[in-house]
């Protein structure tokens, strides 16, 4: 099947128990934890969202692994995007199932490393004032380190590659001390270790429509900045249908989900598209959380034909389209077959690809 764009599915790791979060939240605390315990919080709301054919599944089994992978690859996913969390002075988490994946050669998608260098704090569960794991950049040395660990995924066959060069993605570059020294110096060390280089991708993120987060991405010497927005409704009507219910309920926080992809975004010569199937956090933040009311596969569809279109002049090997998420179930955040869907999120991208 030919497709129009490249795929790339951002891949959260967080469904197997780890210490770090059995002393956080509890033991046996994943993903799945929340996104179970979701209610309803308004009429309409559609909570809990629960997964379909893949089940509760545990990423520390191969059979899950290659059961996403098959389903990714048959709708047009050509890889997955997994978080990758180096804290600084070599402190990982949530590494085992990518490391598994890159040690076993199964299964065969291909993928991508995109770093989420933020600190954990409790934010999304009402307590953003507690810090849980801080993201620190002690210098040039840890640089280097961090290089020299994702170094053996650079050179395996699947990595995703633009122009030859593997691609790494940065979620907050506007949080690196020097984003410029970082770009150098990881370009430097990739072609003293025989590769044509990389392919940075910088996030340029702005969720609600107020202003860009970070926007040098020329100046600082990435590749290619991709432009992180939800497709929120701002009508007059929806707004002031927002600000009522939130003055009588307490919230949440309720946008419709908008088709005008083109309108919202920003397009430019460096600058890749996004899209959302979907978003409901309040598995995680409760009333606190943010809605996209009305979202639905055929919607979604719309969003990506509208964002491969934005790209159709490029050559094919840049044409990359990165959709959030693959499986970020209790932010409601997925391409993954839920209850009420099924495969049909797959489906809209799959025909929006072509």
């Amino acid at each position: 099947m030919t497709f129009s764009a490249r795929a790339v599915a951002f891949y959260l790791p967080q469904f197997h128990p780890i210490p770090e979060n059995d002393e956080w939240w509890g033991a046996g605390f994943t993903e799945w934890t929340n996104t179970a315990r979701a209610r309803r919080l308004y009429p309409g709301h559609q909570q809990p969202t629960l997964p379909g054919e893949l089940g509760f599944y545990d990423l520390r089994l191969p059979e899950s692994r290659a059961a996403q992978a098959e389903l990714a690859q048959e709708y047009g996913v050509e890889a997955f995007a997994y978080w990758h969390y180096w804290f600084g002075h070599g402190r990982r988490i949530l590494e085992r199932p990518f490391a598994e994946v890159l040690a076993s050669g199964a299964p065969g998608i291909s993928f991508c490393l995109a770093w989420a260098n933020q600190t954990w704090s409790g934010i999304w569960h009402g307590d953003a004032d507690r810090v849980l794991m801080r993201q620190s950049y002690p210098g040039a040395d840890d640089y280097v380190a961090h290089f020299e660990a994702v170094l053996p995924a650079f050179r395996d066959d699947r990595y995703l590659r633009v122009g030859g060069r593997p691609v790494f993605y940065v979620f907050r570059p506007e949080e690196l001390p020097d984003a410029a020294m970082f770009v150098d110096l990881w370009q430097d060390l990739a072609r003293k270790a025989g590769l044509e280089g990389l392919y940075l991708v910088a996030e340029m993120s702005d969720l609600r429509g107020a202003g860009v987060r970070y926007d040098a991405v020329k100046e600082d010497g990435f590749d290619a900045g991709v432009y992180m927005r939800m497709p929120a409704g701002t009508s007059r009507t929806d707004m002031f249908r927002m600000r009522a219910f939130r003055k009588i309920a307490g919230g949440p926080e309720i946008h419709p989900y908008s088709v005008d992809w083109t309108a919202q975004n920003r397009v430019g010569d460096l600058v890749q598209p996004c899209v959302y199937p979907n978003w409901d956090n309040t598995p995680r933040s409760g009333r606190g959380g943010v809605v996209l009311h009305g979202a639905t596969p055929e919607r979604f569809a719309t969003n990506v034909r509208q964002a491969v279109a934005s790209v159709a002049h490029r050559p094919m090997d840049e044409r990359l389209l990165w959709v959030k998420s693959w499986n970020e179930w209790a932010e409601g955040n997925h391409l993954e077959p839920d209850l009420r869907y099924g495969r049909a999120w797959l489906e809209a991208l799959r025909d929006g690809l072509r």
